[in-house]
């Protein structure tokens, strides 16, 4: 879809101005430049990440209208935040998220379309999921942060003997192991039982005989557990999230999850991934699925395809000053219950996607559809923010552990003490939402 007469007329070509930043030479910069050109608007100000993280800092007009994008993909950056020359490698993770921060916190000036304190919160999937479980928004059980909304410091799991105690003490004998601050299923681990007291993990980190740990596009299985315990002890210092292992809808025999991408409030675009693994990620051997036979198999087990998406739109409201985010939506067994798995910051990536009919977005991409939402509301100054209650609950989650060194967790009290509320026997009592009828 072009831009209508309105939103591409004299007005509009003549303002606002918009900054990226990014890395220059990324798709994504290339992307949104695209979507700002087809609607007649100057091209965008980009402003690099690695002159970001050298200069300490970048200033931007009070009418300028800044986009922060990814800064991954490129090894210059990635050195200068993770401290490592290998962009292979998986560990490093704690270093990238405190030098992520420190940068996005050096941007002086600007109307926002990220908010600082909301990335915070985004970057760290133990505080994102205590945020969306204060919401009410459904999601897998976790012993790490179900309680982590009252906590300064998210649980810390210092290596695979926690992993199993938890898992003893939680009743979970399959689960997922993330990074805290990890993007791109990077070092994620899919855990469960393997027979006769073993068990057995699904993930894309090569283990290598010195015990570093690297990205692979190749899916791997270790059945050793001496392999998973020194792959988790290895990623353990830069902060663990576990999560209870959902069972997931399958779509033609493989696995099957949603990403959808909430713009401005509203789910506009959705795209059904599907795996012969549980990692169903595209670039790891994932590809994408049928959305019209998933939306069918969704009305067929009698909920409503509209509740479905207001989940993603629940999960986006938990970052209100924060212009568009990706949801991954979980559908259960039988397409009838649901659970947000994670909140993207930078989930927009989706080439080619158009939007969803009655979204408001049809025919545009995911960056066309941003663009019209700055014409439409164009977002304040930095300094004239207003916080709702509802960013003020994931603001002060991120204020809250400002004193926290993720290269250095304190250990909190034991979580084995707490009451959880999850029956082991249902994993939908607490983590899901029905949207049947």
């Amino acid at each position: 879809m072009s831009p209508s007469a309105n939103e591409a007329g004299p007005a509009h070509r003549a303002g606002p101005r918009l900054a990226v930043v990014g890395n220059p030479e990324n798709r994504r910069v290339a992307l949104f430049g695209a979507a700002v050109a087809g609607f007649g608007l100057p091209e965008p100000r980009v402003v690099s990440w690695e002159e970001v993280l050298r200069s300490g800092g970048a200033g931007f007009a009070a009418d300028e209208v800044v986009r922060i994008d990814s800064p991954g993909e490129n090894p210059a950056v990635d050195r200068l935040l993770r401290g490592t020359g290998d962009p292979t490698r998986v560990e490093g993770s704690a270093r990238w998220y405190a030098g992520f921060m420190s940068a996005v916190r050096t941007l002086r000036g600007g109307r926002r379309l990220d908010d600082p304190d909301e990335l915070a919160v985004l970057f760290d999937k133990r505080r994102c999921h205590a945020v969306l479980t204060a919401a009410g928004v459904p999601v897998p059980a976790s012993p790490t942060s179900a309680e982590g909304a009252r906590e300064a410091a998210p649980v810390a799991v210092r290596g695979w003997d926690d992993v199993r105690a938890l898992m003893r003490a939680h009743r979970m004998p399959r689960l997922f192991v993330k990074p805290a601050h990890g993007s791109s299923a990077s070092g994620v681990l899919a855990v469960e039982p393997a027979g006769a007291g073993r068990i057995r993990a699904t993930t894309s980190v090569e283990l290598t005989p010195d015990g570093r740990l690297f990205n692979s596009l190749k899916i791997r299985r270790y059945e050793r557990e001496q392999d998973v315990a020194a792959i988790v002890d290895a990623l353990a210092p830069d902060g663990l999230h576990l999560e209870r292992w959902f069972p997931k809808a399958s779509q033609r025999g493989r696995a099957a999850d949603l990403r959808v991408v909430v713009v401005a409030g509203r789910a506009t675009h959705a795209v059904v991934r599907t795996s012969a693994s549980p990692l169903t990620n595209l670039h790891l051997g994932g590809s994408r699925g049928d959305l019209d036979e998933a939306r069918a198999a969704v009305e067929a087990a009698g909920a409503r395809w509209t509740e479905v998406l207001d989940v993603c739109e629940r999960a986006a409201a938990c970052f209100p000053n924060t212009l568009c985010v990706g949801v991954d939506l979980l559908p259960a067994v039988g397409w009838r219950r649901f659970a947000v798995g994670e909140v993207n910051a930078f989930g927009d990536l989706l080439p080619r996607l158009t939007g969803l009919p009655g979204s408001g977005a049809e025919g545009r991409d995911t960056y066309a559809a941003q663009v019209a939402a700055i014409l439409r509301h164009p977002p304040p100054t930095a300094s004239a923010t207003t916080p709702t209650a509802t960013v003020t609950a994931a603001a002060r989650l991120a204020r809250q552990a400002a004193p926290y060194d993720p290269l250095n967790p304190q250990d909190p009290q034991d979580p084995q003490d707490r009451q959880h509320s999850q029956d082991p026997q249902d994993p939908y009592r607490t983590g899901t939402t029905d949207v049947s009828a």
